[in-house]
């Protein structure tokens, strides 16, 4: 595709080429220019990037606070099966009911 560059006129991508190159409302695009040459690639986030400082802070406190629980022991154990999984949840439920009974009763 061919098209005129005009002086007051920004350079546009074409739809049929944005559709082309998977290019999509919102992609941010890193323009790189050598010997003439004019490539747009897309510039994938870093993880920095994602998140406002607020975000981030409050992500890293969450990750933390996890970490302190798996150290401590505070993990659920692997299942093999999702019948394993079924009777665990069942037996954790028979414990919790029968200690409420103890606590209601007592």
């Amino acid at each position: 595709m061919t098209v005129i560059v005009k002086s007051k006129t920004n350079l546009v991508i074409p739809p049929s080429v944005q559709r082309r190159a998977g290019i999509k409302t919102g992609d941010c695009l890193e323009f790189k220019v050598s010997g003439g040459i004019i490539s747009i690639v897309p510039k994938v986030p870093s993880a920095g990037d994602e998140y406002t400082p607020e975000q981030r802070r409050i992500i890293d406190a969450r990750l933390d606070r996890a970490a302190e629980e798996v150290k401590k022991g505070h993990v659920s154990p692997a299942f093999e099966t999702a019948a394993q999984f079924a009777a665990a949840l069942k037996a954790d439920a028979r414990k919790l009911r029968s200690k409420s009974r103890r606590a209601s009763s007592g």
